[in-house]
């Protein structure tokens, strides 16, 4: 898995650096003397992925490149409750400084990873699925929520509007329906680029099928009605699902037969991993 590019790690955190900070620490400033150095431990309080840790090395780089970090647990680890992660050593008022801004970060993309795992491990039996993100992210962040995707064991949809070509219910009503759709957007686009529709009734599914859509995307449909949409397209377009996938159905959803199952949950709503940085007394 690569890591996001190094300037968008730079961006960011001088962006985040630059809110939590504001004019500066003023309880650090007031009640620590100058030079005292102290060693800071990230302890795991919970089970999860890890992931993030080229931000949290960027946080303390900023605020002193002269700052150690030892990781124990890189991205990708699976970790429990009272693990080491990772040791950090340095002017304690630079380690204060920074303490909140990374753990915000490692939390939630160790966060993001671990709920993308959980979704993977429920569909693990069906090796033909793969899970995968949407673009309800996080502004700024989605190049590090994707990124934690990955790293949970889950794949990346398109990364903005111009990845990719996804016909959705808007364009359909706008165009005045899936055919003229696809036809203006096949007239237009490489041979090389692949069309999706999303549809939402089984009169959807056959006009897609007809416009020779290369993905159909199940939009909020039942499993049952799922795999009779399956049968029906019977190989002829990649089928992804997609809407309220949840741990509790993501199963069923997988046994319908679809090839792709998005869910926005793994990024909009995942739960950030509970960790701490300890900093010694002396």
């Amino acid at each position: 898995m690569v890591n996001p590019p190094k300037q968008a790690c730079t961006e960011l955190v001088s962006l985040a650096l630059r809110e939590d900070l504001g004019i500066g620490d003023l309880t650090s400033e007031l009640t620590i003397p100058p030079g005292v150095t102290r060693t800071g431990r990230f302890i795991a309080k919970a089970p999860g992925v890890i992931c993030g840790w080229a931000l949290v090395e960027e946080v303390f780089r900023q605020l002193n490149p002269g700052i150690f970090l030892n990781i124990y647990h890189p991205d990708g680890s699976l970790v429990g409750p009272g693990d080491l992660l990772a040791v950090v050593s340095g002017p304690v008022k630079d380690l204060l400084s920074g303490e909140r801004v990374a753990l915000n970060f490692l939390q939630h993309l160790s966060g993001v990873a671990t709920c993308t795992r959980h979704l993977v491990e429920l569909v693990a039996d069906f090796p033909h699925v793969r899970v995968v993100d949407t673009r309800k992210t996080i502004p700024g962040l989605r190049l590090f929520q994707k990124y934690a995707v990955r790293v949970g064991g889950g794949y990346n949809h398109r990364f903005n509007l111009a990845d990719a070509i996804l016909i959705k219910d808007n364009h359909i009503a706008a165009c005045g329906g899936i055919k003229p759709a696809v036809e203006k957007v096949r007239a237009m686009v490489p041979h090389t680029m692949k069309i999706e529709v999303e549809v939402e009734t089984e009169e959807q599914v056959r006009e897609a099928l007809a416009a020779k859509a290369d993905i159909i995307m199940l939009d909020n449909m039942a499993p049952e009605l799922m795999a009779e949409m399956v049968r029906l397209i019977n190989g002829q377009a990649i089928v992804e699902a997609s809407g309220n996938v949840s741990p509790e159905n993501i199963r069923a959803i997988a046994a319908s037969g679809v090839d792709i199952i998005s869910a926005g949950m793994i990024t909009h709503s995942a739960p950030a991993l509970d960790i701490s940085l300890k900093i010694s007394q002396e």
